[in-house]
């Protein structure tokens, strides 16, 4: 998808409709914003290093957790479009309604 480098939106500070410049905020995935959530980590790693004893028990005939294919993956992403305003140099983010695979700003 297209967008253009500056578009006219309204400004929360402002109060009014002004220009504002588009740029792609960095997008943060779950795994870099909540580590230890991705898989149930911390449950897994409960199940399979947490017991103690005698023998196996289980824990090294598993892949790795990092090896496991994650099926049904989503391949596109909703950017974030980070919005700064010419007049305050006010910016937000906001979030695109619909997924893209690839973002262009001209």
């Amino acid at each position: 998808m297209k967008m253009p480098k500056s578009l006219k939106t309204y400004c929360k500070k402002c109060k009014s409709h002004k220009e504002h410049t588009l740029t792609l905020a960095k997008i943060r995935t779950r795994s870099s914003a909540h580590p230890l959530t991705r898989f149930g980590e911390r449950r897994l790693k409960k199940r399979h290093y947490g017991k103690t004893g005698v023998g196996n028990k289980g824990r090294f005939s598993k892949p790795a957790v990092s090896k496991w294919k994650r099926t049904g993956a989503k391949s596109s992403k909703r950017p974030d479009l980070r919005l700064k305003c010419k007049e305050c140099g006010k910016s937000n983010i906001k979030t695109t309604s619909s997924r893209l695979k690839k973002i262009a700003i001209e």
